[in-house]
């Protein structure tokens, strides 16, 4: 028998999450938190995220809620809602977590969360990475991942756009 509603049991609140969290460290786990939009997912996001889970015990995503997203990427984003992008990380095997946030930038969940390593994706510096000075300030670390080149949610759309006009 498949374990299928252990899925739903990956999709928190921050008040539950933080009780698990919690929870984690008692068994001395070290916990990894990345976080973005996740609007449609490819094979970057697989990448970035399998990196992520290398990099510690446990794997916690921050997804930006739909308003967050329209905010940051424009009115016609997101593709698919908050619900159906957390249940779509939910199912990857690597994630032990997921919980949405509706600011902009993931720095009030990372400071109730204090990740030992936070995980990013791109072309930033340290400086660049939202909590990086709270989590190093911590004891932790921060980790930035390669881009894998030729895949990103605005490429596909683009994509989607010129082959249906």
């Amino acid at each position: 028998m498949k374990a299928t509603n252990a899925i739903s049991n990956k999709i928190f609140t921050l008040e539950n999450l933080k009780k698990q969290v919690a929870a984690w460290r008692v068994n001395n786990k070290k916990i990894a938190f990345s976080n973005g939009c996740f609007d449609i997912l490819h094979e970057g996001h697989i990448f970035s995220l399998n990196q992520a889970a290398s990099e510690a015990d446990i794997l916690i995503i921050g997804v930006n809620s739909d308003d967050s997203v329209k905010r940051l990427k424009g009115p016609e984003r997101p593709i698919n809602n908050q619900k159906s992008r957390s249940i779509m990380l939910s199912n990857l095997a690597v994630v032990d977590a997921v919980v949405v946030f509706e600011e902009d930038t993931p720095l009030a969940l990372i400071q109730e969360l204090l990740p030992d390593v936070i995980v990013k994706g791109g072309d930033y510096t340290i400086d660049q990475i939202v909590g990086s000075k709270e989590v190093i300030a911590n004891g932790g670390r921060v980790v930035i991942n390669p881009i894998v080149e030729g895949f990103s949610t605005t490429g596909i759309i683009a994509h989607i756009k010129k082959s249906y006009s």
